[in-house]
């Protein structure tokens, strides 16, 4: 069983839309895959319950019969940090609890292919003593994959959390560039800066999408991740 980490190299690089593409290209080739998000802040009532669309997203490209409360066990209602989101609502996040539930996610629906998606950046609090979202693959030795929202400043963003990541210990498996910005000026050669740059391959280079369509955009990431395609 493989698990994965996901991250981002700010808040808007197109973390769920990527992991949405690769949830969905995976199943489709009969991989039992499950989607997991340990916290989101920014969630609306439905049904009666706190629902985060990144989360909903997730469980819909899962090939494991799940919702999104299922696979999103800390919900926080106002889109801000979610140590903040989580100090307004009474709430102490730990990793060890956000460890348990996952391990029990994953052992109730037995999936292949795990792809546990943060929240915001590499390095996002979850306490003020320290503690960071990046603690749960830095601990667990995950292998993360980094979305790389291709705009201005992103050549920065994505070497300074290629470092943070790497002085984590922890593996970069690989990049994708997601190109958010129709209007961005020499993308193509930022994105040849970044192959030559950044220690480890680009998994796929993902084009603008006026409207986000994971199952598009699998086909430009499909190579990257032909590993774990069942054939």
């Amino acid at each position: 069983m493989t698990v994965m980490f996901v991250t981002g190299t700010d808040t808007d690089a197109g973390k769920t839309f990527i992991s949405s593409a690769i949830l969905w290209g995976l199943t489709q080739s009969k991989v039992n895959t499950l989607g997991y998000k340990p916290i989101a802040a920014g969630a609306a009532i439905e049904n009666g319950s706190l629902v985060n669309s990144d989360a909903a997203l997730l469980a819909k490209y899962s090939a494991a019969n799940v919702d999104a409360g299922d696979i999103n066990p800390i919900c926080l209602a106002p889109p801000i940090a979610p140590h903040i989101a989580a100090q307004q609502a009474g709430i102490t996040i730990c990793e060890e609890d956000l460890l348990t539930h996952l391990n029990q996610t994953i052992e109730k629906h037995a999936p292949e292919f795990t792809l546990v998606e943060g929240a915001g950046g590499w390095k996002v609090p979850l306490d003020l003593a320290g503690n960071t979202l990046a603690d749960l693959p830095k601990k667990q030795r995950w292998p993360v994959i980094m979305v790389v929202g291709m705009k201005l400043g992103c050549l920065n963003h994505a070497l300074l959390t290629a470092d943070a990541m790497i002085s984590d210990g922890v593996a970069l498996a690989g990049w994708v560039a997601n190109c958010v910005d129709p209007d961005m000026k020499e993308q193509s050669t930022n994105i040849e800066s970044l192959k030559a740059l950044l220690p480890s391959p680009c998994l796929g280079v993902v084009p603008f999408m006026a409207q986000a369509e994971p199952e598009r955009a699998w086909s430009y990431i499909q190579s990257g991740f032909a590993r774990y395609v069942k054939h």
